[in-house]
């Protein structure tokens, strides 16, 4: 009975560990899926999910990777020395090892199925290695890193289709990456201090907030270029996307959050409700029953 109980903890502490939460971003490879109307093909909708499954176990190898060097790090940090597994104690670092080389043994037999994705994901995992180690401790640098990956997702969904893609769609990803990385930047100086990372000694609350404003400014002018100049029929969803930054930067101020923005998506009714909903009007106009 303890073994079974012991082995249920193992593979849970290690499901946690693989952040399957985080998972949400990469709905960011089914943008070009959507907007080249290609969702009625099942051809194209097997290869994005399978693009996008191959960016989750990408994720979910750098988040190990990432766990395992800051893990004295997060030991000190008040919440994450609780939920990161490796710096609880919940699963020790041989089990994170076994369980990074079955994600990257994944992978490499990706390239046999994807392989122009997987070039992209390659450019991924090689950016944020890089970032775990050398570019999360430069300013600025580090929130535009954290974006491009971001970007990448967006590049790696057209791939998958041999679909071109929008300059506004990759200039629009990238300022929405951005605001979206200066709120977590923000939120992390504010709630834990400068000594909770390393690269926060070179912000201040007044900086981050200019960058988080010009990045949201700077997403909505170009998603509402990109629509008008494009997609003139998504025109109604420009006002879902000032509710939605509206209410993002609602919850930062009132709630204190945004340090996760994925928590901050699952945890707002309204604000998930305004994704599905602006996510809704997008599929239903550009499919042949929307035109």
């Amino acid at each position: 009975m303890l073994n079974a109980l012991n082995i249920k903890a193992n593979l849970f502490g290690l499901i946690k560990l693989m952040r399957p939460k985080q998972w949400v971003k990469n709905i960011f490879v089914f943008a070009p899926l959507v907007f080249s109307a290609l969702f009625t093909d099942a051809a194209s909708i097997w290869d994005t999910f399978l693009a996008a499954a191959f960016f989750c176990i990408a994720s979910s190898a750098i988040y190990i990777i990432n766990d395992y060097s800051d893990i004295e790090q997060d030991r000190k940090h008040p919440i994450k020395s609780k939920s990161r597994p490796l710096a609880s104690g919940q699963i020790s670092k041989s089990q994170a090892t076994a369980l990074l080389i079955v994600l990257f043994l994944t992978l490499f037999l990706g390239y046999f199925i994807h392989p122009e994705v997987m070039l992209v994901i390659g450019g991924y995992l090689l950016l944020n290695l890089t970032y775990t180690f050398i570019l999360k401790h430069q300013p600025v640098i580090d929130i535009f890193t954290i974006a491009t990956g971001f970007v990448l997702r967006v590049y790696a969904g057209a791939i998958s289709l041999s679909v071109p893609v929008s300059s506004w769609m990759f200039v629009t990803t990238l300022c929405l990456a951005l605001f979206l990385a200066a709120v977590k930047r923000r939120q992390e100086l504010m709630n834990n201090g400068k000594e909770s990372r390393k690269v926060l000694e070179f912000y201040s609350i007044a900086l981050l907030d200019k960058y988080a404003e010009m990045s949201a400014t700077g997403a909505l002018l170009f998603y509402s270029l990109f629509v008008m100049t494009t997609r003139p029929g998504l025109v109604m969803t420009i006002p879902l996307v000032i509710f939605g930054l509206y209410r993002y930067w609602f919850i930062v101020e009132s709630k204190n959050e945004g340090e996760s923005p994925t928590d901050v998506l699952y945890s707002d009714r309204q604000l998930l409700l305004t994704a599905i909903i602006w996510g809704t009007i997008c599929v239903w106009t550009v499919s042949p029953m929307g035109v």
